[in-house]
């Protein structure tokens, strides 16, 4: 059975950190780019940094570079550091899998093609 499992969302004044989880299991790892996405009340998703398990490329949103770094561990889970959080970071964030392909950062980072999706974890920035 797939499953991509989100840990780590909580509430947290703005200008402070946090650390997601998305621990993997049921398909080949390292087969596959892990995406982090997010989905704030009214708005439509959006793509915050993807990671591609074979090499360990990092790709990020615009809005999230130098505050947000993506990591890959031995343990099939891709954590998102977030740091100097601000109150526009608040969102439930979902994890995503797509199997790699000859595809760029921007590609990932759109979504239309992930196989497989978290259930979210929540993240409230309080300013």
């Amino acid at each position: 059975e797939v499953q991509l499992v989100e840990s780590g969302g909580g509430l947290v004044q703005a200008g402070g950190s946090l650390r997601l989880s998305c621990a993997a299991s049921g398909f080949a790892f390292h087969d596959y780019a892990i995406c982090w996405f997010r989905q704030a009340a009214g708005k439509e998703r959006e793509g915050v940094s993807c990671i591609t398990n074979d090499n360990g490329s990092a790709y990020y949103a615009d809005s999230v570079k130098g505050r947000f770094t993506i990591s890959s561990d031995n343990k099939n889970t891709v954590h998102l550091q977030m740091n100097n959080l601000k109150p526009e970071d608040t969102a439930v964030y979902f994890c995503a899998a797509e199997v790699l392909g000859a595809y760029t950062g921007r590609y990932y980072l759109r979504g239309h093609g992930m196989d497989y999706w978290g259930k979210g974890t929540p993240v409230t920035v309080s300013s």
